[in-house]
């Protein structure tokens, strides 16, 4: 989702559960691997077991960080 703030585009990046509860958000300038990291680092930092499943749209910064952050993850 692309919000703008000071006239700058910037990104919402939303983490949503299997039953559609918004738990996490982060809005960044970018929307690179980088980026991508970095959300998932904050969204997994207090989590004890890993996800099952995540299910993004197709952004292929998503799939380049899942690769080097999440191992053995769908």
């Amino acid at each position: 989702m692309f919000i703008k703030i000071n006239d700058a585009i910037h990104y919402l990046w939303r983490a949503v559960d299997q039953d559609g509860d918004e738990f996490d958000i982060l809005v960044q300038k970018r929307k690179d691997k980088h980026a991508a990291e970095r959300f998932f680092k904050k969204l997994l930092k207090g989590e004890q077991a890993a996800p099952i499943k995540i299910v993004t749209d197709k952004l292929r910064s998503y799939s380049a960080s899942k690769k080097e952050l999440i191992l053995g993850v769908e």
